[in-house]
């Protein structure tokens, strides 16, 4: 991380105030998950405090990424073909020689998934069903499906699923949930267009209600849009105290060890071709050829992203721009 930070400095070092000015400019404005904030950037008054802004936001694998997105709005070519480069070899590094080795989750036991999906009313789903199988079939996931449920039945093969984890004789490393349907801001909808709440599946894989899953990666592939909003994309602009528990008895957060990726921002849509599919399920299949098992999981979504973000779409011939959405409470990395 070092040697990145030190890389970092001495592009900005490099640059002139009036740079620097446009550089904190699209930098705020770069669409990038989690976003820097006028807060944010006033607090980083020096190029050192900013790149260490830079790493403590997008960390080792995601600030490349970000630096070729604001260079190319700043029209820095030199720039952006540099950073490119250094996004590509950040694919390859080795954790354990940039600072310690990074701790990862035992994956030898069990990995369990669940594939739910609505066809009904959503052309191309099934190309979307086929890669998401055949991606956890490389992974040697065990998968239940459960295609074109309503509420009920829903409902009703997940708490199977959750209870056969419970219930495993065995360890379960992993478990993956993977929900592809239409809905809305915190919600799928079934074939009957039944709202179900997100947050009601999340809890019940929880700390307290999936004691088997305590300490393991929970993984949620939500395929769905979350409004309604269209990001046509950006062109270029002118100018209280905490006491310490004394008990011996380990703890856990209610939802630690979760992994959210959701295929758009808050209250926008999310894209389906009605022949090849969804556009997240596509990349995630792309980047998996291309890779395959050598990326840990955040890096793996951070290259899908990459691809989303770097894509141009249309919605009746109107620019659309789609940006994945990443939520982790992980304490260790994943690799299938």
């Amino acid at each position: 991380m070092e040697a990145l930070r030190t890389r970092v400095v001495s592009t900005l070092d490099d640059m002139n105030p009036s740079e620097l000015k446009e550089f904190r400019f699209y930098l705020r404005n770069s669409g990038e998950e989690p976003r820097i904030t006028m807060q944010d950037l006033d607090s980083a008054s020096t190029t050192s405090e900013l790149a260490d802004l830079l790493l403590k936001r997008y960390v080792v694998a995601g600030t490349p990424r970000v630096l070729v997105r604001v260079f190319q709005r700043m029209r820095r070519n030199d720039l952006v073909q540099e950073w490119e480069m250094a996004s590509r070899m950040n694919l390859k590094r080795p954790y354990e020689n940039d600072g310690p080795e990074l701790e990862c989750y035992n994956m030898d036991q069990t990995r369990k998934a669940f594939v739910m999906c609505v066809k009904i009313g959503r052309p191309g789903a099934e190309q979307d069903i086929k890669r998401i199988r055949n991606w956890l079939e490389e992974c040697k996931f065990e998968y239940t499906s459960c295609i074109d449920p309503d509420e009920k039945e829903l409902m009703e093969k997940l708490t199977e699923f959750r209870d056969g984890i419970n219930g495993t004789k065995g360890d379960v490393s992993c478990c993956l949930v993977t929900l592809m349907a239409h809905g809305g801001k915190g919600f799928i909808k079934t074939k009957l267009n039944e709202r179900v709440i997100l947050s009601h599946i999340f809890e019940m894989f929880n700390n307290e209600n999936c004691p088997a899953l305590q300490e393991k990666p929970k993984i949620f592939v939500i395929q769905a849009c979350r409004g309604e909003q269209k990001d046509g994309g950006v062109v270029q602009a002118d100018d209280e105290a905490m006491e310490l528990d004394d008990s011996e008895k380990k703890r856990l957060p209610t939802f630690s060890d979760y992994y959210i990726i959701y295929p758009t921002q808050e209250d926008h849509v999310a894209l389906r071709h009605p022949e090849n599919g969804s556009v997240m399920i596509q990349e995630i299949s792309e980047v998996f050829r291309q890779h395959g098992k050598k990326l840990h999981i955040v890096d793996f979504f951070t290259q899908v992203n990459n691809r989303v973000v770097h894509t141009d779409f249309y919605l009746n011939k109107n620019p659309i721009k789609v940006v994945l959405v990443m939520e982790s409470t992980l304490t260790k990395a994943v690799y299938f």
